[in-house]
């Protein structure tokens, strides 16, 4: 088979199409022919060797994908060869073929096509995870997401929304808060010209964001904390913002608040399979009734994954980015 493959790491132009060995589905997992993956920043800090896979996962980029069953490995029910697909991964995505644990497969929902599917995996676990699992968003909360046109930030919307909360954005200029707004966000604030902790302070009331999903870490991590309501949480998932700030702890203790720093592709299997199934059971009826849909910029092949990469690293896109094979 083909796939990306990272031989030293670097720029975009680290990511070389090869001839690579075919996987094999083992125990408690299946093959998956690969139909689109999806880029995600993971993909960029490994590309540039800050991010490793885990133990035992694939060494290529990709973290979801989706595809057809082509094989299964002992030990597993309930799929068929033939059956489509779309699942999380530790690895692999940027590939015609991988290997996944059965516990992280789902089946594509139903009126969403096959490549679009590959959309989902990662950004829908993410969200549910941090926001709803970890940080127990209710109807009525207010929710601030940063990096609002992300990938993440466009399924955060949604599922905020459908469960009935409000939701606040950040977001660099008018184009990209405009498609947030399109998704149903509430509060639309600019983070290039204005203050986050000002605009949602005055949207609640002088309350503050009940839950807050971060991406930039270290660099906003005060601030958050002044825009956290009391008994609020604050889910940080990515560093853009560096990894070390110092914290009032006086003020978290003032507020009752709460922090927690999560990654999906490092927790262990049943972890990982655990928060699949909370998705199958929660999330996947919303997509087939068409209240949330995975939001999609542009498409490439697989073997131009390069460029796909430096639209990710401009940062002009909305929603996600597929690679299909």
């Amino acid at each position: 088979m083909h796939a990306i493959t990272i031989e030293a790491p670097g720029g975009p132009e680290a990511l070389v199409w090869a001839d690579v060995p075919d996987p094999v589905a083992g125990e408690g997992e299946v093959l998956v022919d690969v139909a689109a993956s999806a880029v995600n920043r993971a993909d960029v800090l490994q590309r540039q060797g800050f991010y490793d896979p885990p133990p035992g996962a694939s060494r290529y980029p990709g973290l979801e994908c989706s595809g057809r069953i082509a094989a299964i490995g002992s030990g597993v029910s309930g799929w068929a060869v033939g059956d489509e697909v779309c699942a999380l991964l530790g690895g692999g995505g940027y590939a015609e073929r991988v290997a996944v644990p059965a516990g992280q497969l789902l089946p594509v929902p139903a009126g969403v096509d096959l490549v679009t599917a590959a959309a989902l995996p990662e950004v829908v676990c993410t969200v549910w995870s941090n926001v709803f699992m970890v940080a127990h968003l209710r109807p009525g909360e207010t929710l601030l997401v940063h990096g609002g046109s992300s990938g993440i930030g466009t399924m955060a919307i949604q599922l905020a929304k459908a469960v009935g909360a409000t939701v606040a954005v950040t977001a660099g200029g008018p184009e990209k808060l405009a498609r947030c707004k399109e998704l149903g966000a509430d509060v639309l604030i600019d983070y290039r010209e204005q203050d986050f902790v000002e605009q949602v302070r005055a949207a609640t009331g002088g309350a503050g964001a009940d839950v807050i999903l971060d991406i930039m870490g270290a660099k906003y991590l005060e601030r958050n904390l002044d825009a956290l309501a009391v008994n609020g949480r604050l889910a940080v998932i990515g560093l853009q913002g560096g990894v070390k700030a110092e914290l009032n702890l006086g003020a978290l203790l003032a507020k009752r608040a709460a922090i927690t720093a999560t990654s999906l592709r490092a927790r262990p299997l049943e972890e990982k399979a655990a928060i699949v199934a909370a998705v199958r059971e929660h999330v996947w009826p919303l997509v087939e009734a068409g209240r949330i849909h995975p939001v999609v910029h542009a498409s490439f092949p697989l073997r131009d994954a390069a460029e796909a990469h430096r639209v990710m690293e401009s940062s002009t896109h909305v929603g996600k980015l597929l690679l299909t094979t």
